[in-house]
């Protein structure tokens, strides 16, 4: 499937086309992400680790 070019639209149309895109898809990446976020920003990190260690299947133990 060929790319679609916004070369030919006015800027008006992109305008639009940019608009009706991101109704679609929203933001794509959010501004921070929980891996760039401090330790204290995280929440409760603890209780995530200790989730996780209960998740583990008894032959992993």
């Amino acid at each position: 499937m060929a790319a679609e070019s916004t070369s030919g639209l006015t800027p008006a149309e992109r305008a639009a086309r940019r608009r009706r895109l991101a109704e679609v898809f929203g933001e794509v990446l959010p501004e921070q992400t929980r891996d760039d976020a401090s330790e204290g920003d995280r929440g409760d990190v603890n209780a995530s680790e200790e989730w996780l260690k209960r998740q583990v299947p008894p032959h992993h133990g």
